[in-house]
């Protein structure tokens, strides 16, 4: 699938010092599609992404993809500290946490689909690295949500999403395996760490606690992203 993104330029950028080898997907936490985008467009706001994708399936681009947007800031993945001087960032307008938290509409889901497709096959970018806001930043943020529907995307080949638990890795191991996966277990409480995990793999329960259901999704997605 071919996309044709609207052209919709913002300032914030500068340039990049590695390759891509990340994408990562936001919600923009705002009432609506068209404040995002003028504040993504706006100078003097200093944040920016590569793309907005709306509710009803439009794709706005705003910064190149060879030029490094400002979406991440603060966080790691996999040990890459300068999450937005390797990434692509999408931004999914969708009311967030502080807005009900609305579902995703299908529309909105396969445009999603397929402009990250492109994406990775543009950039080689492995399953692996595709995350969310908040796996990168577990005590900052909480986007895409735990109403982001992972699992669609992973049938896509899109991200990572195991059919199910596996051996269970032991809780002293618990901080190595997340490591392992690519979440920031230096730069986060291991509480936060295992509630952004959860957010993604178990959604239904974000508590914290490593118990057994999640000792074995960490099993799993470990095995998922060796």
């Amino acid at each position: 699938m071919s996309l044709t993104p609207v052209d919709a330029p913002s300032p914030n950028f500068n340039a990049r010092t590695q390759p891509v080898s990340i994408l990562v997907l936001h919600y923009t936490g705002m009432e609506s599609g068209p404040a995002a985008l003028e504040r993504l467009r706006d100078r003097d706001a200093k944040v920016s992404s590569h793309y907005l994708v709306e509710e009803d399936g439009r794709i706005f681009a705003l910064v190149a993809e060879e030029q490094r947007a400002w979406h991440a800031g603060r966080g790691a993945w996999r040990g890459w500290p300068d999450i937005n001087d390797v990434s692509v960032g999408i931004e999914i307008v969708n009311g967030g946490h502080e807005f009900g938290l609305p579902d995703f509409p299908d529309v909105q889901i396969e445009a999603v689909i397929a402009l990250s497709r492109e994406i990775m096959e543009r950039h080689a970018i492995a399953p692996r690295n595709v995350i969310g806001h908040s796996d990168m930043a577990p005590g900052r943020k909480s986007d895409p949500g735990e109403k982001f529907p992972w699992p669609r995307l992973a049938q896509a080949g899109i991200g990572l999403w195991p059919d199910a638990p596996g051996p269970a890795v032991e809780a002293a191991d618990a901080l190595w395996a997340l490591a392992a996966i690519g979440y920031p277990v230096q730069h986060d409480t291991l509480e936060n760490v295992v509630r952004a995990f959860q957010r993604r793999y178990r959604p239904g329960l974000i508590d914290g606690r490593l118990d057994e259901e999640t000792l074995g999704l960490i099993g799993a997605v470990r095995a998922l992203a060796a």
